[in-house]
Order: C-alpha cells, then sequence, then structure tokens
C-alpha cells in the first residue's frame, strides 16, 4: 500500500526537478566577458549595472576583462561557454558585423555561435579636427576633400575597423576621396591631429569629449542620425551628407542554446538597470544613449548592419584579412 503511494510521489518530484532547478537560476554569479581592457566604454557600462542585477537577481554580476586580437579573443571565450546563463559577452559593431566581412576567418560566428540577449546602448562617433585647422565645419572638410584629391588625412584605429568603415561611408555617400592613415589605438590618433600631423578622424565620442572640451579637439559633426545630448549644438552629419548613419551599438550576447527563459529574464534585468536615472546618465557622460531593446530587436539590427557593412566593403573592394 505504501510503494503504490510513494512510487507516484517519487515520480511527480523527478518530473518536477527540472522546473525547480530553472526556478533557482541565477544561483551562482554571472560572468560578463568583456574583450576590451578596463576604462572601455563596455567595461565601464557592464560596471555600472552590475549593483541593479546583483540587488533584483541577488547574484554578481562579474567582468572578465579579455582583451586581445581587435575583441576577438574575448568573443570566442563566450561562443565556446556553456549555454546555462552564467556567461555572457559584450559585443559592438566593430567585431560583430563588420569584422565578419574584413576577416577571412574568425573564431567564432555572429549568427551561429551567440543568443543575442539585449542591445543596450548606441555609441555616438564623432569627425573631429585639429582646433587650429582651417576647417571650421563638415562642409568646409568635405569641399577642401573634394578640391584636393587624396590629400585630406583621416587617420583611423586599423584598416577594416568600424571607425575606418565610418570614415569609407562618408567618403562614398559624399563623394571625395582622401588619404588613409591607419594607427593602433585612439590615443595615438589623438595626439597626432592635435600635433597637426593629420587632418581629421572619427572616433567614439566618449573618448574624445575631454580634448574637445578642453579646446585641444574641434568637433564637426557626429554621425548618428540624431544630435548627441553632449553636444546639441553640433550638427549631425546627415544634416550635410543626407541618409548617412554610421552609428554605433554595444550588447549583450550569451552562448546560443542558452535557455530562451533565462535570455528573457536577462534581457529584462539588463534593461531594468540600463534605464536607472544615475546609470543613464553616467553612460550619457561618455557619450551612449541607453536604447535598451529585445533580443529579437538585437538579431535584427545584427542581421541589418551585417548587410549594410558588407555592401559598403563589397563596394569598396576592400580584401579580407
Amino acid at each position: 500500500m505504501h510503494r503504490l503511494i510513494i512510487l507516484p510521489v517519487f515520480a511527480i518530484v523527478m518530473a518536477m526537478a527540472p522546473a525547480l532547478h530553472a526556478q533557482q537560476y541565477p544561483s551562482k554569479p554571472i560572468r560578463i566577458i568583456v574583450p576590451f581592457p578596463p576604462g572601455d566604454s563596455l567595461d565601464t557600462m557592464s560596471r555600472l549595472i552590475g549593483p541593479t542585477v546583483l540587488e533584483r537577481l541577488g547574484q554578481n554580476l562579474v567582468v572578465d576583462n579579455r582583451a586581445g586580437a581587435a575583441g576577438q579573443l574575448g568573443l570566442e571565450l563566450g561562443a565556446h561557454a556553456a549555454p546555462d546563463g552564467y556567461t555572457l559577452v559584450g559585443g559592438q559593431g566593430g567585431n560583430l558585423v563588420v569584422q565578419p566581412h574584413t576577416y577571412k576567418k574568425l573564431p567564432y560566428d555572429p549568427f551561429k555561435d551567440f543568443a543575442p540577449v539585449a542591445l543596450s546602448t548606441t555609441n555616438f562617433l564623432a569627425v573631429v579636427v585639429n582646433p587650429n585647422s582651417q576647417f571650421k565645419s563638415l562642409k568646409d572638410l568635405i569641399a577642401y576633400a573634394k578640391a584636393n584629391p587624396g590629400k585630406t588625412s583621416f587617420a583611423s584605429n586599423g584598416e577594416g575597423g568600424f571607425p575606418h568603415m565610418a570614415i569609407e561611408m562618408l567618403r562614398v555617400d559624399a563623394g571625395f576621396s582622401y588619404l588613409h592613415i591607419p594607427y593602433k589605438g585612439g590615443v595615438q590618433i589623438v595626439t597626432e591631429i592635435m600635433g597637426g600631423r593629420v587632418d581629421a578622424t572619427i572616433l567614439g565620442i566618449g573618448a574624445l569629449t575631454p580634448f574637445i572640451r578642453a579646446g585641444r579637439l574641434r568637433l564637426l559633426a557626429v554621425t548618428s542620425p540624431t544630435r548627441a545630448e553632449l553636444f546639441p549644438d553640433v550638427p549631425t552629419v546627415a544634416e550635410m551628407v543626407p541618409g548617412y548613419d554610421s552609428r554605433g551599438w554595444f550588447g549583450y550576447l550569451a552562448p546560443a542554446g542558452t535557455p530562451l527563459k533565462i535570455v528573457a529574464l536577462l534581457n529584462r534585468e539588463i534593461n531594468r538597470a540600463m534605464m536607472m536615472p544615475d546609470v543613464k546618465e553616467k553612460l550619457a557622460a561618455i557619450g551612449l544613449t541607453v536604447v535598451a531593446e529585445s533580443p529579437e530587436s538585437f538579431a535584427q539590427t545584427l542581421r541589418s548592419d551585417y548587410e549594410k557593412y558588407g555592401k559598403l566593403i563589397r563596394a569598396i573592394g576592400l580584401q579580407p584579412q
């Protein structure tokens, strides 16, 4: 008699085990792999949302900086992590939608290896020149480049990177030619422009803001279709070159196969943290605008930007490395 009662109860408990396990998530800290050094915009963003996520989920967000190979090292680690919800990886346009076209082989597939979780912020890029330059506006810069083919120098942080593609899109849309000078990083580029050895660059506005505020760089335009809150009087490129749009963005992904319920939970809590007034204010100070979109919206952005930059790269004849 007792066996007939115990066995069904045992069977019910066993059947409920997966659901009980899912309800316990998260039961340990969640790692966010940031494929860039400490102090990078994505690193700052991840550390800002940590306290709110801890308060809501009861577990820490642990930032794991894995810089190297233009972000590829960290994304490779994220792609091969267990799809259990305890590893996320931060990504941006350069390593998710541009590099697949500019590298012959990547250690990850942006569509097959990841589950988009949250497209969190957009990043304003800025067109800047030396403050003593003859270029007082973007119109001046483009007019000179058209009148002097190949003589206007633009610096980027490497051929085939996102800033280089933003410059190339401007060249194609505005119809001019220029001399491309690649450097290893933004610090070197800023030094060269302030020294008058390079005419212009397009880089993330957050890193450039202190130099713009100090009058050591002149901001001509931003590359997003809307003006930046930091500099509301500065025009967009699109105000002179209709249709131009080369905004950057940052978001979080999980390894492919991560349960949809966990993806939805992480999306909700990351977005909630991003929308906190103090977080939004601090992100705005480094040139990031919170968008807090759904996994489906992030997936759509990945696909549309992949196609947009793929079309540009084919049009300019850039060969994969």
